[in-house]
């Protein structure tokens, strides 16, 4: 008999508030060496295919690795370099900018005059005080040695991860003497997150091309940079494609004129509206079953606890989550309080139906 079944409902709850509470506890703490499992956890996921793909090929298991390790390795190296380079040539050029800043600073402080702020100028010129800037930026590249070294962390845990993707269905069987219907929902979970990320790879670097031809023609300096910075934003739910136009938009500003970052940021809407609104939801097709807000309050619960891999993998994570919920006739409700929206909300439907069963809906545009 179950032990919580002899509790009141209220016993109940506060049971399972307080289990919760020592899982995001834990989760919390142990938040610095489970972030890059995580990520490795999602990137093996990703490489899998390629792996099954080589070795239906006949290319030997070592070799395979090999070339997937080699490939990561040299993708990974090549986004550090350009990086690197770019965010030193910015620090380089910092001191340029100082004179626009005062000017742009003092047009601000015009502005301010009338909105009874003491000394508005000076207020003004605190707020766009590029020395901030120029702080910001060594500590940034000081870091890159950090995070060189959980990349690399990060590549010899996928290794291993794929050394054991044969084994790994056997395991589960026999550990979890998993069902007909768990290796479904198991399987289901993989293809959503391969075709996820496969999608959101595409669409990210089709933004960051984009993105780089946009400030090119406008004449903005260190394009690549924030070309990269776009890549990698656009995996980050609902914030991401606001947050990646603001360096942008900003260097406009200070670099050329008002008109020219207006012109910026109109692009920037343009890229992210056509590719996030239009080409992804059609290339998608179905989306991974996540309202809007659960995706908005999983952006925030994920960055809490894992920091910037938690941002960037909020979306996958909120559906094995989801799954995982679905599995259960207990957690079912809360796995379809976190869907998307179902047409006809009858109670029938609800308690006799699945996530599978449900109409999909995107919500994960970012």
């Amino acid at each position: 008999m179950n032990v919580l079944s002899t509790f009141s409902a209220p016993a109940r709850g506060l049971v399972v508030a307080g289990a919760i509470a020592l899982v995001v506890t834990f989760l919390k703490t142990a938040a610095p060496l489970l972030s890059p499992i995580l990520l490795a956890i999602f990137v093996a996921i990703v490489a899998t295919p390629a792996l099954a793909w080589m070795r239906r090929k006949g290319v030997p298991k070592w070799g395979a690795l090999f070339i997937i390790a080699f490939v990561l390795l040299d993708v990974g190296s090549l986004l550090a370099l350009i990086t690197t380079g770019a965010l030193e040539g910015f620090k380089d050029s910092l001191p340029t900018y100082q004179e626009r800043f005062t000017a742009l600073a003092q047009q601000f402080g015009g502005l301010m005059a009338g909105t009874g702020v003491d000394n508005p100028a000076a207020a003004a010129t605190d707020l766009m005080d590029p020395s901030r800037l120029t702080a910001l930026v060594p500590r940034l590249l000081s870091s890159a040695s950090g995070v060189f070294a959980t990349g690399l962390l990060v590549l010899l845990t996928v290794i291993f991860m794929l050394l054991e993707v044969p084994a790994i269905p056997g395991k589960l069987e026999a550990a979890f003497n998993l069902t007909e219907a768990g290796e479904a929902r198991l399987k289901r979970l993989l293809d959503n997150i391969n075709r996820y990320m496969l999608i959101k790879t595409l669409t990210s670097l089709a933004t960051a091309v984009c993105v780089w031809l946009l400030l090119k023609f406008f004449g903005i300096d260190f394009a690549i940079l924030w070309a990269i910075l776009a890549f990698f934003l656009n995996f980050v739910p609902v914030v991401g494609n606001i947050v990646m136009m603001i360096p942008a938009v900003l260097l406009a500003l200070v670099q050329v004129d008002l008109a020219t970052a207006l012109m910026v940021a109109a692009g920037y809407l343009v890229i992210n509206t056509a590719i996030g609104n239009f080409i992804e939801p059609r290339i998608m097709g179905k989306g991974l079953g996540i309202s809007t807000l659960a995706v908005f309050i999983a952006l925030l619960v994920w960055g809490w606890l894992f920091g910037t891999v938690g941002m960037f993998l909020a979306v996958p994570l909120t559906t094995a989550l989801i799954i995982a919920l679905d599995a259960s006739p207990h957690t079912r409700p809360l796995a379809i309080l976190m869907g998307p929206e179902i047409e006809s909300p009858s109670v029938p439907a609800l308690a006799a139906g699945t996530l599978e069963n449900r109409p999909d809906d995107t919500g994960t545009g970012g």
